[in-house]
């Protein structure tokens, strides 16, 4: 387990009063590792959406298991077809899904097929019923199949073409999607190994936050802080300890601290991080853990608290609710998973058409809320979402994402393409 000293001596230009967001994020990739200890769990799928694969998946059998037709049509071997010639066949038979057809199709003959029927060994092509020209004389169905309309092996699904028997179907740390467990169910599989769920502990601090169902006084706020980041962990899978609001008090936050560091993987708390004057909080981070203070260069959320109580590794963020939110996806989000063992990579940025001109300095990274929306042409387009104040939650909820301004990046003009983050299945 490497101190903050260790990574600190390792990172090129480390100066923790102006760090930028990549460094931040190459100093957690070295402080935080995948959790080990309590081991994994089989789950039934029903209760697997969302959790991290602790092992392969090696399919148990072929998906398909046998070839199959693709569409309702006709199957025939596709060695009679020349170039430049209709083909016609005689019906001699209908394969339904769900069984093999008994019967021989021989030479000049076809089978009518249902879409995912099983193919007759010497049957290799399909062509839709809807191509066909269908002729009926004399009891003997008969289709015509137009010239140099098909190839071989036209609408057929080959056995394994899904999946082979023996290869895995998905790997040790990938989050298990809906689409993930359709996949599973497929192979027959009711149950799955994964990681057990990241324990999570976050409180909120400070004299003047107030908890919900207490009567308002002056100079005080009620705590938004907690519940944005309890949304955050759920989202993200983690098992949350809330522990409330604690108190600008020594004794109240050292209890909280050696709790949550008893309890939890990974602690968060919101405020206390600042130069204020009654920020006990950063006293009593650096009385119980090997913590770092920073001044990030970014906006908003420029102070953070990063290091360990413990075996739990802290992400002390600022109080503003804005910047809570936007530590957490540029900094703690990807950290967590890592701790998690997902092997998930960072969600690709949109590139869109900025509605109006953006003052931006260069040596920040500037997170600014946005609403990305379609163009009468189809290409993407962004605007903000009014005051950009770190304190303004209200537009968080009218932005589907943030506008990334990059560290190097200037002013933006209008029409300019932006980076953006998007907000979907995260926030």
């Amino acid at each position: 387990m490497k101190s903050i000293d260790d990574i600190t001596a390792a990172l090129h230009g480390y100066d923790p009063q102006a760090l930028s967001v990549s460094q931040v994020n190459e100093f957690l990739t070295q402080l935080v590792q995948p959790v080990s200890g309590d081991g994994s769990q089989d789950v039934f799928l029903f209760d697997a959406l969302g959790r991290v694969l602790a092992t392969d998946v090696i399919s148990p059998i072929n998906v398909p298991a046998h070839n199959n037709s693709a569409m309702d049509g006709f199957a025939f071997d596709a060695s009679q077809l020349q170039e430049g010639q209709a083909l016609t066949l005689c019906v001699v038979g209908t394969a339904l899904a769900g069984k093999a057809w008994q019967g021989k199709v021989n030479a000049g003959e076809c089978l009518k097929i249902m879409t995912g029927a099983i193919l007759p060994d010497n049957l290799d092509t399909v062509v839709p019923q809807e191509l066909t020209q269908i002729q009926n004389a004399h009891d003997v169905t008969r289709i015509a199949i137009p010239a140099n309309l098909l190839k071989a092996g036209d609408n057929r699904r080959l056995a394994g073409e899904d999946l082979m028997q023996g290869q895995p179907a998905l790997k040790a740390g990938q989050h298990l999607t809906p689409a993930a467990l359709g996949l599973l169910a497929s192979l027959g599989l009711p149950d799955v190994r994964v990681h057990r769920r990241l324990r999570v502990a976050y409180f909120s601090t400070g004299d003047e936050v107030m908890s919900l169902g207490e009567a308002p006084r002056e100079g005080a706020v009620y705590d938004s802080n907690r519940y944005t980041v309890f949304g955050l962990l759920k989202r993200l899978g983690c098992e949350v300890i809330d522990m409330g609001v604690v108190r600008d008090d020594p004794a109240l936050l050292e209890a909280a601290f050696a709790k949550a560091a008893h309890d939890a993987d990974a602690i968060i708390t919101s405020g206390g991080v600042s130069v204020g004057e009654a920020d006990f909080t950063k006293t009593m981070m650096k009385k119980l853990g090997d913590v770092a203070f920073w001044k990030i260069a970014m906006r908003p959320g420029r102070p953070m608290a990063v290091g360990r109580i413990g075996k739990s590794v802290l992400f002390g963020l600022p109080g503003n609710p804005v910047a809570v939110m936007v530590t957490f996806l540029a900094f703690v989000r990807p950290a967590l998973l890592r701790m998690m063992g997902s092997t998930a990579q960072p969600t690709p940025m949109l590139r869109a058409k900025c509605l109006e001109p953006l003052r931006k300095k260069a040596g920040r990274t500037e997170y600014q809320r946005g609403f990305v929306s379609n163009a009468a042409d189809g290409t993407l387009q962004v605007r903000i979402t009014g005051n950009q104040g770190s304190g303004v939650l209200s537009s968080m909820v009218q932005g589907n994402g943030l506008i990334v301004l990059h560290h190097t990046q200037g002013n933006v003009a209008l029409g300019d393409e932006v980076d953006v983050m998007m907000f979907d299945g995260v926030i």
